[in-house]
């Protein structure tokens, strides 16, 4: 099977050498790059606590957090670098775009920082080599990766899914993360089933196949749909937000939409959000 999902936290090491590829055309974005250190960046709202824990004045309040060039910062939904000598910018402003296919990888975050998404990128060490993964197929990995790590290590269930741009797109409330999809493989309809978050199928033995799955709630929020409660959940503590390339954002909701509709239609909506 393929691994569609590269850890980053588990898998991106100090004193290896690795390339970054754009996952949607496999143009080399970053090339034989060694880190030094490989650091988790704290919540985004980290500086604010500060004050809780210091007596006196923050000392961080001017501090910011920069990679140096051997330095790999990993964020909820992105990761640093340092530019040093790749430059991707476009010149009508700060998002980073891919020279050939022309995708939106991430964005400059000043003169020698670039913040990279991960549903946009692909690492892969020096020595191996880049295989294409379905467009699909990524974003469905990479978010579910996402929702999972985040609901294990802050017990945060409820997610607001942004673009580039500010402007909310989805709401995501994740039910369940050892969901195991099992599809009969003489089904008529076995190829035209777009599962929920589903990870690439991995053989197993007899007549079927398996999936491993989150499962999820969603409410679409684009063109003003469900504004009330966007605003409600935009000022729940509770809520923990996601953000990523607006075009991102898109095919997501595309991929749950037609997640629900491969659904039986009595299972498709709950409690007014749709599954």
């Amino acid at each position: 099977s393929v691994d569609l999902v590269f850890t980053l936290r588990e898998s991106l090491k100090p004193q290896k050498n690795y390339v970054f590829y754009c996952q949607s055309c496999g143009d080399i974005i970053v090339k034989d790059r060694k880190f030094l250190r490989v650091l988790p960046l704290p919540s985004e709202n980290w500086n604010a606590l500060v004050e809780e824990w210091c007596c006196h004045p923050n000392p961080f309040a001017r501090s910011t957090l920069h990679p140096k060039h051997d330095d790999c910062f990993l964020g909820d939904t992105f990761f640093l670098l340092n530019s040093g000598n790749e430059s991707h910018k476009s010149k009508e402003n700060t998002r980073v775009i891919c020279k050939r296919c022309k995708t939106m990888l991430g964005e400059t975050v000043s003169s020698d920082t670039i913040k990279y998404y991960v549903t946009e990128v692909i690492i892969r060490p020096s020595e191996g080599s880049f295989s294409p993964t379905p467009r699909p197929q990524f974003v469905q990995s990479m978010v579910a990766q996402c929702l999972v790590e985040l609901s294990s290590a802050k017990s945060t269930f409820r997610f607001t899914v942004k673009g580039d741009n500010g402007k909310t797109y989805i709401l995501i409330w994740l039910l369940n993360s050892d969901t195991l999809l099992v599809e009969s493989l003489g089904s008529s309809s076995s190829h035209s089933v777009f599962t929920l978050f589903g990870d690439i199928f991995m053989p197993s033995s007899g007549p079927v196949r398996t999936w491993n799955a989150v499962k999820v709630l969603y409410q679409p929020c684009i063109k003003s749909r469900n504004k009330d409660l966007a605003d409600a959940w935009e000022n729940d503590m509770g809520v923990h937000p996601l953000k990523f390339p607006s075009e991102t954002c898109l095919e997501l909701l595309l991929i749950l939409g037609l997640s629900t509709t491969s659904l039986p239609p009595s299972l498709r909506c709950m409690n007014s959000f749709q599954v």
